[in-house]
């Protein structure tokens, strides 16, 4: 008997789709990923990117803080916690990547989720039910699907990169530019188009100085961007240069980056708190097989406003998948909340 509702994905668009299509009884199966040596090259494993993230200071309704004062202060007393009223601390400082999505979990399996580790690796999107076909084998039918396996980032492969991921590692600017470790320090962002320019106008929020490292001595960002850009005093670009090797110690995460000139081979050290990558995503729409209508840039093109639709009835985008302008755990979520609603509108109007 085919599934009503299938989530291909497990991060917070996937999640939060499986909460309200289980609420919705619609008795939803997540394929959350698998738990393989590539799937942690590309980090695509299970709960998503923000599995791999460390501090969060912008998702709604975790501020940094201990939990009993922050209860304390913004709530009537008569709507405080018993703990809170008896004055008994609850140790908790904000939410960290990892809590945060299996906290997302468990709330889908509350709610009566069911969950395969497992990638679906090929689609038949051209019968109904539509067929999906897993890494191990398996297969399963589905009136309806959920698209939401996310976009990876794209990182320049070096062992010191991976090593200091999330300890002053980045490819998120606008995730990750205003925690402490690099408020007030000089900062470098690598890439010469859009993306990157969008990060290091962003990071002179937050940066004594961002270093704009291309391998080139000219832009490929808009002409617009390039301007704005070269004309901000806190934005040095570093012409013909590449990153050799990520610098930093086990106490302080990233204190430098090593360049290499590719005009002339020679080696500079550049003392940095933080490394963003500019070099773009790569939305993960490749087991799709061509059978959904893609962007130019392989993301999932949704076919109506505000909608969830796909150029196939029946199937559903959520999250970074169809998102390469905002890219946050909030809009991804937001998202899955609307995929789910658009299935189970769409099982009632053609399944009753």
């Amino acid at each position: 008997m085919a599934e009503k509702v299938v989530i291909i994905g497990s991060g917070p668009a996937g999640w939060t789709a499986a909460i309200y299509a289980a609420r919705a009884e619609l008795e939803p199966l997540v394929y959350e990923g698998a738990v393989t040596a590539e799937n942690q090259a590309n980090g695509t494993l299970p709960l998503g990117q923000l599995n791999l993230t460390t501090e969060i200071e912008n998702y709604p309704g975790f501020p940094e803080g201990e939990t009993f004062d922050l209860l304390r202060s913004a709530l009537p007393v008569e709507m405080q916690p018993y703990w809170v009223q008896d004055q008994q601390p609850q140790p908790n400082k904000g939410i960290n990547g990892p809590e945060l999505m299996q906290l997302m979990k468990q709330q889908a399996l509350n709610f009566g989720t069911r969950v395969v580790t497992d990638d679906i690796v090929k689609v038949d999107l051209k019968r109904k039910p539509f067929l999906l076909r897993s890494r191990e084998g398996s297969t399963v039918e589905a009136m309806t699907v959920i698209v939401a396996t996310g976009a990876r980032a794209n990182y320049l492969g070096l062992p010191s990169e991976h090593a200091y991921k999330n300890r002053g590692v980045s490819a998120c600017a606008v995730c990750d530019g205003a925690l402490p470790r690099f408020r007030g320090k000089p900062l470098a962002v690598v890439g010469g188009g859009d993306s990157a320019i969008e990060e290091a106008t962003y990071l002179t929020k937050y940066a004594s100085l961002v270093h704009l490292v291309h391998r080139r001595d000219t832009l490929r960002a808009s002409k617009i961007m390039q301007e704005r850009a070269l004309k901000n005093s806190k934005i040095k670009p570093r012409w013909n240069k590449v990153v050799d090797e990520v610098l930093g110690s086990d106490k302080n995460g990233v204190t430098g980056v090593r360049l290499v000139d590719t005009v002339n081979g020679l080696k500079e050290d550049l003392e940095v708190s933080g490394l963003f990558l500019g070099i773009g995503h790569t939305p993960n729409t490749a087991f799709l097989d061509g059978q959904i209508e893609l962007t130019e840039k392989a993301y999932i093109k949704l076919t109506a406003p505000f909608r969830t639709y796909t150029s196939v009835p029946g199937v559903f985008a959520a999250g970074d998948v169809a998102d390469d302008n905002y890219r946050q755990a909030v809009t991804a979520a937001g998202s899955g909340c609307m995929a789910a609603l658009d299935a189970e509108r769409w099982l009632a109007e053609h399944h009753h």
